[in-house]
């Protein structure tokens, strides 16, 4: 009995003790019950005058640019890059006008259009890795933590044996990382008929779409090699773009495709799913590289759907 007194006691000792302090509490803030207390300044920011209403959605927006830059910061010391990725400005209203770059034209009119680098002065790149090899699920950790978009090209000769890695690689950001057509056999397509090319190409079309649910409108011809043929049975099967690309990352280098060796606001940047047995590092290993490259030029990586 005695226990259950002295339990009881207890009890009751901390509900009021809590309710003390909560009465406390909105005392000092000069909250009551129609009375809301006022939001905390944002740092850096001045506290709303006495009886203005407070800037509410400014300072929720403030907050959670702050809580993504933190965010990032720990992603970026934990993964091991010399600084955390810039954000990318919000992306454009409208699409810009995309055109095929001059030298990649073919004789017929009316084609998708071949570029290397999106039109825009932000400085914005757009990342892109090539075919599926390499099903490593550090990547997908990495790039989740990091907030780093990317888009991917696949071919089904390598990825038909982990479908469920890219499904879940689709899902592994807000917003979506968006799967694009490589071809079925990653063949040199300007070897092959029309007929043939259509097959690679609107068999992935096929193959995309019935295991991911959308038929991609991105097409990129293996080693970059196309012809007008080429373009003729990508458009047949919805392809209304093919990207290119301006700079190459490795684990241990960057390759550039113009003559001044550097990144341009727009550039389409490639890579590969690889691992340790074909390059000189991991997957991570290659990020690393090329996020340490961009960030140190002052570019941000947007998300190339966005903008295509």
């Amino acid at each position: 009995m005695r226990k259950g007194v002295h339990r009881s006691r207890r009890t009751l000792g901390a509900a009021l003790v809590a309710a003390a302090l909560a009465s406390t509490a909105v005392a000092c803030s000069g909250a009551g019950p129609d009375r809301a207390a006022p939001p905390s300044p944002a740092s850096g920011q001045q506290a709303p005058k006495q009886g203005a209403a407070a800037p509410e959605p400014q300072v929720r927006k403030a907050e959670e640019l702050r809580v993504r830059k933190a965010a990032r910061a720990l992603a970026a010391k934990k993964w091991g890059l010399a600084a955390p990725p810039l954000e990318a400005p919000a992306p454009p209203a409208v699409k810009p006008r995309i055109t095929t770059r001059k030298g990649f034209e073919t004789k017929s009119e009316g084609m998708p259009p071949v570029f290397t680098t999106v039109p825009t002065k932000e400085k914005v790149v757009f990342l892109t890795i090539d075919d599926g090899s390499e099903k490593d699920p550090e990547l997908l950790r990495m790039m989740e933590e990091l907030k780093i978009p990317y888009s991917a090209f696949l071919s089904d000769y390598v990825v038909s044996d982990d479908y469920a890695y890219f499904s879940r690689m689709q899902k592994s950001q807000k917003g979506g990382v968006a799967l694009h057509n490589h071809t079925l056999n990653h063949r040199y397509l300007p070897g092959l008929s029309y007929s043939g090319q259509k097959r690679e190409i609107c068999g992935m079309q096929d193959v995309i779409e019935k295991k991911y649910g959308k038929r991609p409108e991105l097409f990129r011809p293996p080693y970059g090699n196309y012809n007008d043929d080429t373009l003729r049975a990508a458009r047949s099967c919805g392809v209304k773009a093919v990207p290119l690309w301006a700079a190459e990352a490795f684990p241990d280098r960057m390759e550039w495709r113009e003559w001044d060796r550097d990144l341009h606001p727009g550039d389409i940047v490639l890579t590969h799913f690889r691992g340790e047995e074909d390059w000189k590092g991991s997957m991570a290993d290659m990020v690393r590289r090329v996020m340490n490259v961009i960030t140190a030029k002052g570019y941000a990586v947007a998300k190339l759907e966005d903008y295509v």
